[in-house]
């Protein structure tokens, strides 16, 4: 029986059968005293699996928490390189940027503790496992603070499919409103949370900035299910955050020298591109509400050009006007 399969039935067992004597683990493994130390040892220590001795039962017991969110998970036959170690510490510092504070540094803090125990065993834990943190840096623009409570909170109504009651400031109102909603998925967007979720006060999918929820409670009632696809047709399809089911196509002209750049960037995934024969970028996107898409153009202003929609051309132009005027620059 190689190590890891040697492992992963010592772990069985015991959880099997909760006592056992040393001589009816030797028997089942078919390993020595020492060997069979040595792997309890790491069971226990590494991987933090509740083993115990009984000194006066003479057995070895497996002692499972109480409490079920405290209970060590297997990860039945699943045993890391010190390359796939690297890598689930490299996730871990990204996640950590991504969704800096408490939450995740109390969650991930004891996996990274556990990972970094294994690459010390293999020895490479000097250089590569130090510069992690140093060598990776996320550079969140515009990032909204979400506080740690309330994403734990969220998603943990998301993962037991329960409906979340939360307070709800609108953004473009400020007014603020109780919700009960079913969670779907949470999307991270431009450096933000969303959630993407059904209100059944609108009776409709909305997708909620993380941010401006308030109060969030998990409640006992389950959620309902949404079908991915139903989700990406209402939520997807359109562009940025803003949703709906008539969609429209945006076609814009980008100048040879912003083309170089917009040429390799995704605006969304279902955009279409060409160079014309002058060296412009044609771009055509697909938007069902226009705000954000209006937004961006106006960040490219001079160097690109609305070709269509007119409705999309016209409002471009509305807004740099009003730009201007608040500027003093026309009357």
């Amino acid at each position: 029986m190689k190590k890891n399969e040697r492992l992963h039935h010592i772990t069985t067992v015991l959880r099997a059968r909760r006592r056992i004597t040393r001589t009816e683990l030797q028997d089942e493994t078919g390993v020595s005293r020492a060997t069979l130390m040595r792997d309890l040892a790491w069971l226990r220590d590494e991987l933090n699996h509740p083993i115990h001795w009984d000194n006066e039962g003479q057995c070895y017991q497996w002692r499972a928490s109480d409490r079920a969110e405290d209970a060590p998970e297997e990860l039945a036959g699943l045993w890391f390189k010190p390359s796939e170690v690297l890598a689930l510490l490299t996730l871990g510092q990204l996640l950590l940027d991504i969704q800096p504070g408490d939450l995740m540094q109390r969650h991930l803090q004891p996996l990274e503790q556990r990972l970094k125990r294994i690459l010390k065993q293999s020895g490479l834990d000097s250089a590569a496992e130090r510069q992690i943190g140093e060598r990776i840096r996320v550079i969140g623009l515009w990032q909204r603070r979400v506080p740690p409570q309330s994403f734990e909170i969220v998603g943990l109504a998301l993962s037991q499919r329960r409906r979340l009651a939360m307070q709800y400031q609108a953004r473009g109102t400020g007014e603020h409103s109780e919700r009960t909603v079913s969670p779907q998925r949470l999307v991270y967007y431009r450096s933000n949370w969303l959630l993407d979720a059904w209100c059944h006060k609108r009776n409709e999918l909305r997708s909620f900035s993380l941010d401006a929820i308030r109060r969030p409670s998990v409640l006992s009632e389950s959620a309902i299910d949404i079908a991915t696809e139903d989700l990406d047709q209402t939520l997807g399809n359109g562009y940025g955050i803003f949703s709906g089911k008539d969609v429209q196509w945006a076609t814009l002209r980008f100048t040879p020298e912003r083309a170089r750049w917009v040429a390799a960037e995704q605006w969304h995934p279902k955009q279409k591109g060409h160079w014309d024969s002058q060296g412009h970028w044609i771009l055509q996107i697909p938007y069902s509400d226009d705000r954000e898409l209006v937004m961006d153009i106006l960040r490219q202003t001079p160097e690109v050009e609305v070709l269509g929609p007119a409705g999309l051309r016209q409002r471009v132009l509305e807004k740099m006007r009003e730009g201007l005027m608040r500027w003093g620059a026309v009357s």
